[in-house]
């Protein structure tokens, strides 16, 4: 099978993900995939990205009577490359939404303290409220809500950044509308005194 480089370079240039990393992230995918593939795991095999024509081909180390590595097979099975392909596709996919969660983790971590707006969604968990900050959606737990307030679907909301966090399905946003900081800075952004410092609310 053959890998298309000018996506790699692609990548490369337009995501800054280094060439070589795109490789090796690609052979272990294609390992894996050959393990899979053939039931086992044997021992000295590894996935080759040809760096110059895109081929890859998996080899097999081979060993002598004391175990001792004395060359390589091409042990590629026939019809592996659709195999491949989808380990290539998945494995880059995968980093591309790393680096995409990996951004938005910046772009936040950035506002923790902040007062950002969004607009209430309806969400699975009905003591949540669910707020769409436009590139990523934000989370606002029961503690952080204020009772008796409605949180009707589609209203814009102000609320404030108490923590920015990376979770298993990537960045997790907490915010409020109960938080101290919240009041505050409302403030500074109504009352020009307090933005310019003059007055200092307690």
């Amino acid at each position: 099978m053959d890998i298309d480089l000018q996506v790699l370079r692609l990548l490369e240039r337009e995501k800054e993900i280094p060439f070589d990393e795109l490789v090796l992230i690609i052979e272990a995918a294609i390992l894996a995939a050959f393990h899979k593939h053939v039931g086992e795991q044997p021992k000295g095999a590894r996935a080759e990205l040809d760096r110059k024509t895109g081929h890859v081909r998996v080899f097999q180390a081979l060993l002598n009577e004391e175990e001792e590595p004395v060359g390589e097979e091409d042990v590629t099975p026939e019809g592996f490359g659709r195999v491949a392909a989808y380990a290539a596709k998945q494995v880059i996919a995968q980093r591309m939404r790393e680096i995409s969660d990996e951004g938005l983790l910046g772009e936040f971590k950035g506002k923790e303290g902040d007062i950002v707006s969004g607009q209430i969604q309806q969400g699975s968990r009905s003591n949540m409220v669910y707020i769409n900050l436009g590139s990523i959606e934000a989370l606002m737990p029961p503690e952080e809500q204020v009772p008796g307030e409605p949180y009707l679907h589609g209203s814009r909301i102000r609320v404030y950044v108490t923590s920015v966090q990376k979770g298993p399905r990537g960045p997790q946003i907490t915010v409020s509308r109960t938080h101290p900081g919240l009041v505050r800075k409302l403030f500074s952004l109504e009352v020009p005194e307090v933005q310019s410092g003059q007055v200092e609310i307690a």
